[in-house]
């Protein structure tokens, strides 16, 4: 009798309706919203980033929020993370039921005040009463590190810096701690260099990796991320998001393109492809801006990269 192999599994965390969605430049309906999230939930995403509590008047497309996470229905088993960047949006996140938080901040001081006027430092400090109030109501809390390898004001950034921010967020008490590669400037071997310093100081099985596609090396960066053990993905159907305080910066890594290319290697995620695809062509077909992608093709992706944080969007 020939034994079969056990499947190789991977994580992926589709962040399509928050940080994909957040600058859409035309009003996207809120029923819209909910179906795309339910839908990806369907295809079996086990976490979905959902929407954000930021300012309403800083990211209107965000207003809703409330209203979102009120109405969804709830699959069970999926965590709908939702960006909160303050106390006054964890008041309105646990009026509405939220119970996965996510929390934003930057390798670089130079990129975390052109988010929020602040320093890393002082972003640490607005994350502490919110951390200490969602863990009293029991939220899964998600530490996101923008430009982990490269920022746009200050350059390339030390794998050292990257951890020491990840490690600060573990500290703090994040369950799960993305680290973004904001501006697509990674390339397989700067990820390598950064899983290495990780190795002695992070818990490598609660890291995930997020990356954006400049020249196609997305894909390769994936790969440098699982040989180094990471197996947690984040990933926006469609290819869908960008951040205005990157300048230059392409789109998030497609969804479809990592789910195909995760198959092919053998790896097992959990979701199916096809329900993706009809999400993002319902989203489309009601409003939202055709990203243009394809699960196959190793082309570019739309150069509409987008962020934002507390005064703005929100930005991995």
């Amino acid at each position: 009798m020939v034994e079969s192999k056990p499947a190789r599994r991977v994580r992926v965390v589709e962040v399509g309706p928050r940080d994909g969605l957040q600058n859409e430049p035309r009003p996207i309906p809120t029923r819209t919203k909910i179906r795309f999230i339910e839908s990806l939930a369907d295809a079996g995403f086990p976490v979905v980033e959902s929407t954000s509590f930021v300012n309403p008047n800083a990211v209107p497309q965000m207003a809703d929020a409330d209203v979102v996470m009120l109405s969804l229905g709830r699959r069970p088993g999926v965590r709908y993370l939702a960006l909160v960047p303050n106390a006054k949006g964890l008041d309105r996140a646990l009026a509405v039921g939220v119970d996965a938080i996510a929390l934003f901040t930057s390798a670089t001081d130079a990129f975390a005040r052109a988010n929020v006027g602040t320093s890393i430092d002082g972003t640490f400090a607005r994350f502490a009463p919110v951390v200490d109030r969602a863990r009293d109501a029991g939220c899964w809390l998600r530490g996101y590190v923008s430009v982990a390898f490269g920022c746009p004001y200050s350059g390339p950034v030390r794998p050292e810096a990257a951890v020491a921010v990840a490690a600060n967020l573990f500290a703090l008490g994040c369950d799960e701690v993305s680290i973004a590669d904001t501006i697509g400037s990674a390339d397989s071997d700067a990820v390598t260099d950064l899983l290495v310093a990780a190795s002695s100081a992070l818990p490598i099985d609660r890291i995930a990796l997020h990356f954006h596609d400049t020249a196609g090396r997305a894909i390769d960066n994936v790969q440098a991320g699982l040989a180094g053990g990471v197996r947690v993905f984040d990933s926006s159907a469609g290819g869908l998001g960008g951040c205005p305080f990157a300048p230059g910066a392409p789109g998030n890594l497609a969804t479809e393109r990592l789910l195909t290319t995760l198959s092919a290697w053998g790896w097992e995620s959990g979701v199916d492809l096809a329900t993706v695809e009809r999400a993002v062509a319902a989203l489309v077909a009601a409003g939202a801006n055709d990203p243009g992608t394809n699960a196959g093709d190793a082309a570019l992706l739309p150069d509409r990269e987008r962020c934002g944080w507390v005064t703005g969007s929100s930005s991995a």
